[in-house]
């Protein structure tokens, strides 16, 4: 059981970050590629970044929750708490290695 927490917590905290990636990636580029940052905003933008908050909320809280969520409640209380556990040190891990990379990277 050790090995399938230890992999689906890798899986989940990958796919949070691959997630976190492409939307901030979207939001990145998508602009520049359109040339919309000379246009001012509208009442659309915050509607629009108000609604990704709670679309990502809910994602990402499926994605490091769900999978303990669904042992609780199956009795393997446990085996979520250490799901849970993994999946937060790995995610935290990734984004430690992901903020040392960004600061390696812009102070060259």
């Amino acid at each position: 059981m050790r090995n399938n927490i230890t992999k689906y917590a890798v899986i989940n905290a990958a796919l949070t970050t691959l997630y976190i990636t492409l939307i901030s990636s979207f939001i990145f580029y998508v602009p520049r590629a359109l040339h919309l940052n000379d246009k001012p905003d509208s009442v659309f933008a915050p509607i629009i970044m108000l609604s990704l908050l709670v679309f990502s909320a809910s994602v990402v809280g499926l994605l490091i929750f769900g999978k303990p969520i669904m042992w609780y409640l199956d009795g393997k209380k446990t085996e979520a708490l250490k799901l849970l556990i993994f999946t937060l040190l790995t995610f935290f891990i990734l984004t430690v290695s992901l903020a040392i990379s960004l600061f390696i990277y812009t102070t060259k």
